[in-house]
């Protein structure tokens, strides 16, 4: 079974991201924000991180460039799901190293259908 990092600071967003996911037949570990998500991904390789931008103590470009940092983590899906769709926020999370970007409010098929896609 694949296991998703699902990181986000709403506990709501959380359990609906986590919700559609289980249904769909992933393992999902959630994180409440980019330095609870570093630690639980140091502990088990993920095959797909799916995180917010907006957070505390650590934002989502944050956690992806320190991810990438992690040899574990060089080719492993990124994926940020957040409220911003601005080109230029778009352009800083590409550069960071995130695979993709998914903008809330998410359709749950749509989520699960680009989470197929990138883990193949």
């Amino acid at each position: 079974m694949k296991s998703i990092l699902a990181v986000d600071d709403s506990p709501s967003i959380r359990s609906m991201v986590s919700f559609t996911l289980k249904n769909a037949g992933y393992e999902v570990i959630e994180a409440v924000d980019g330095m609870d998500a570093l630690s639980k991904a140091k502990t088990k390789v993920m095959n797909l991180v799916l995180t917010d931008q907006n957070m505390p103590l650590m934002d989502g470009l944050t956690l992806v460039r320190s991810l990438r940092q992690l040899p574990a983590y060089r080719s492993v899906p990124i994926l940020i799901l957040t409220t911003e769709s601005g080109v230029d926020m778009k352009s800083k999370g590409k550069a960071a190293g995130a695979t993709g970007w998914l903008v809330k409010p998410f359709d749950p098929q749509r989520l699960i259908d680009v989470v197929r896609k990138v883990l193949g």
